[in-house]
Order: C-alpha cells, then sequence, then structure tokens
C-alpha cells in the first residue's frame, strides 16, 4: 500500500469541491458532505494542521474513495 499524502483540512476541501458530494453543514468544527447515495464523510477542519493519516484513510473510507482519487 502506498503511503498517504500529507494533507491539511483545507487541501481536502479543495479537492472535495465536486457536484456528487456537495456539503451537508458544519457540526463546531467538523465539515459534513453527504452524496445521493447516503454515504457520509465528515472532515476536522483544523485549516492549518495536518491531518492524521489514519484520519485521512478514514474519510476516504467514509466517502468510498482510494488514495489514488487524491492524486487527480
Amino acid at each position: 500500500m502506498r503511503k498517504l499524502p500529507r494533507l491539511t483540512a483545507r487541501q481536502i476541501l479543495q479537492f472535495w469541491k465536486r457536484p456528487d458530494f456537495p456539503s451537508r453543514g458544519r457540526v463546531g468544527s467538523h465539515m459534513i458532505f453527504r452524496n445521493a447515495a447516503g454515504m457520509r464523510a465528515t472532515v476536522p477542519f483544523h485549516a492549518s494542521r495536518i491531518l492524521h493519516p489514519k484520519v485521512l484513510k478514514s474519510i476516504l473510507r467514509d466517502a468510498g474513495l482510494a488514495p489514488e482519487d487524491l492524486k487527480e
């Protein structure tokens, strides 16, 4: 398995600006995204802090994405 890139929440949100996974709001410091199929992904938003690789892996798993999708 490849190493996950080291990304901040702001970089994840730039990637996330996709019409098929719109934002559904914010709860405290977490942004919630939900697609039409009902899959939900929660991104902790601390803009300048790098997300831990396990947190990033969890976000990708919840969204049904692979690490290779971040490369696009």
